[in-house]
């Protein structure tokens, strides 16, 4: 098993409470491949790299786990979809404590929205993926659905569809919509992989940070896509990263955003204070090598205790 990239700090404290992270998973029962950019993937090492994260974190005794989305990865035959993501779901529920996933673009390649949340058991209304959990009082954990506006996922009739796709025809000229060819800095963001929060999703937000502010919470957000630019290449963020961030800085209480989907991993604080985290990818750790890591939680500061590529973090709070 590899070892922690360890920053030891927090002075010895004892942390409010633990919890571990993975982010693409992106299993498959096919030989080992490469990205359209050329870096290695390997698909059936990943489900290796979750099971030894699990019984880490269980030997940790964490308290809960977050998993940040593309559990199965596109190239999964079709026919074995079902199978993939149930075998994966099973690894997950080993772990001695409750899972929160989030859907990622991979996930809904494999399986529509209706058949993919309860088996992620993610608390859903309308098909929508979005939900909210306190581990304990202090803090509050708000999981966006990143493709709720999203070409993927949604039945080909759905309103959703229908403006994602509406979306895409206004923003990117090319037939290929998963092609940044042309488009300049951040509007190579604007690809069908990536999607967009809604506004009904919007409001929901607005009334949870407003909640979490009335109840002194700190708030850390969680979304399968990025939500900062300086922590992510562009072809990986949200497509209204900016206004889902002008949202969230209207409040004091959010101080973390955490991600997934851009595979390198990243870390920026924005001007705001918020720090903001995209995780490194479980499929992109060669044989031997993992990608997980667990968080501790103190009254002033996160640590992130990364394995071999996955990067530690320290990140202190601006209280």
């Amino acid at each position: 098993m590899g070892y922690s990239n360890g920053i030891v700090s927090a002075q010895g404290k004892q942390p409010l409470v633990s919890f571990g992270v993975i982010s693409d998973v992106q299993y498959a029962d096919i030989p080992d491949g490469r990205s359209f950019l050329g870096v290695p993937r390997y698909y059936r090492h990943s489900l290796l790299v979750l099971q030894r994260a699990v019984q880490s974190w269980n030997e940790q005794k964490l308290k809960f786990v977050i998993n940040f989305g593309d559990i199965v990865d596109g190239l999964c035959p079709k026919a074995q979809s079902l199978t993939a993501i149930k075998k994966i779901v099973n690894e997950f529920s080993i772990f001695d404590g409750p899972v929160y996933h989030m859907i990622g673009n991979h996930c809904l390649y494999n399986l529509p929205r209706a058949e993919l949340l309860p088996l992620l058991n993610i608390p859903s209304h309308d098909g929508h993926a979005y939900y909210d959990f306190s581990p304990i009082p202090e803090f509050r954990f708000v999981v966006l659905d990143g493709y709720d506006i999203s070409a993927i996922g949604w039945p080909k009739d759905h309103p959703n569809t229908i403006k994602a796709l509406k979306f895409l025809e206004e923003k990117n000229p090319n037939s290929n919509k998963n092609s940044p060819n042309g488009l300049v800095g951040l509007e190579r963001r604007f690809l069908k992989f990536n999607g967009a929060v809604g506004k009904e999703q919007m409001g929901w937000l607005d009334c949870v940070l407003h909640d979490a502010t009335t109840l002194n919470q700190t708030v850390v957000i969680c979304c399968h896509l990025p939500l900062d630019p300086c922590a992510s290449s562009s072809e990986s963020l949200l497509w209204n990263y900016d206004e889902v961030m002008d949202l969230i800085h209207r409040y004091n209480c959010v101080k973390v955003c955490l991600a997934g989907h851009a595979h390198k991993g990243g870390y920026a604080v924005d001007s705001y204070g918020v720090h903001h985290r995209v995780f490194e990818a479980a499929l992109e750790c060669p044989p031997g090598t993992n990608a997980f890591g667990h968080i501790d939680i103190f009254h002033d500061s996160l640590l992130l205790s990364g394995t071999d590529r996955m990067e530690s973090q320290e990140m202190v709070l601006n209280c």
